[in-house]
């Protein structure tokens, strides 16, 4: 299983987005569940509704149905939501939520393209994160 930030599903929707083809392959090949969190989702409908047209927010949308799931956000993962924002500089609502998510799962694997501000992160549960792709 592994935590999806919103940038390798932009990219695999962006034909023209420099990261299209590894992420698109990406999402393709990866063994185990996609996990999206809510506030990601979110964010990923907005920018692509913005720049190509309710379509290509839809055809996103439509990807639940063929590999991605969607992973509600908890009260506990408000609380750690909030302390990340607050004590990492920079790091946004969206991105602290891709980590709240991955701590309470007990997982170490988040497929993100911004790794600048996960990597500032220091996890509650591990060691520390993997990035892929």
């Amino acid at each position: 299983m592994i935590v999806i930030d919103s940038g390798p599903l932009i990219a695999a929707v962006n034909r023209q987005d420099n990261h299209h083809d590894v992420c698109a392959a990406f999402l393709r090949s990866y063994p185990g569940l996609l996990l999206v969190p809510a506030t990601v989702v979110a964010e990923v409908c907005r920018l692509v509704e913005k720049r190509d047209g309710g379509r290509a927010e839809a055809a996103f949308l439509r990807s639940f149905q063929s590999g991605l799931v969607l992973i509600d956000i908890l009260q506990h993962d408000l609380d750690r939501i909030s302390d990340l924002v607050e004590t990492y500089s920079g790091l946004g609502a969206v991105d602290a939520s891709v980590i709240a998510v991955t701590e309470r799962l007990g997982l170490t694997q988040i497929a993100t393209l911004d790794r600048h501000h996960f990597t500032a992160v220091h996890p509650q549960h591990a060691e520390a994160f993997t990035f892929l792709p």
